[in-house]
């Protein structure tokens, strides 16, 4: 991996509680409000100038924009939520550019785990009792943010182990 294990170890503690809040309130809501997303930018502004050099912390900047001008056009034509949307370009810049190919079998395991423990936890009665006024489990949509937040997580935690670049 490229990103080192001591940048991640600087964003990890920052991004879990928002990656985790964004996944439940997806469920819950099928929103993932913009607070979190501005929360995240802001640890990136923040920590990621600690945290990596410069010149990658300004490239990270440029991977936002490339990834809310996509989002914005798939969500445009209703293929992506506007939430999902943002969201994704604010997970951008703490992807290692070298990384992209990890990140995204990642992010595609995360989503067809994350896709089918959904569907079956919204069959089961339990669930159904437990969180009777999820927006999640009474709409056909999928909460993308279930996949979305935790793949970031899981992308920082492997860096944490087996990053040794120098970002």
């Amino acid at each position: 991996m490229l990103l080192s294990a001591q940048t991640a170890l600087w964003f990890l503690p920052f991004v879990a509680p928002i990656a985790l809040w964004v996944a439940w309130s997806d469920m819950k809501w099928m929103k993932i409000h913009n607070y979190a997303v501005l929360a995240l930018v802001a640890v990136y502004l923040i920590v990621g100038l600690i945290a990596l050099p410069i010149s990658s912390w300004v490239w990270g900047w440029a991977s936002l924009l490339v990834v809310l001008i996509v989002g914005f056009a798939l969500s445009s034509v209703g293929l992506v939520g506007a939430g999902d949307a943002k969201f994704a370009a604010a997970m951008a810049p703490f992807i290692a550019l070298g990384d992209l190919s990890l990140f995204l079998m990642l992010l595609a395991s995360v989503t067809l785990v994350s896709f089918v423990a959904h569907r079956v936890a919204r069959r089961t009665s339990l669930v159904q009792d437990l969180v009777p006024g999820w927006e999640s489990l009474h709409r056909s949509e999928f909460p993308m943010g279930l996949a979305l937040g935790p793949s970031l997580l899981f992308y920082l935690c492997l860096a944490t182990v087996f990053g040794n670049g120098t970002l």
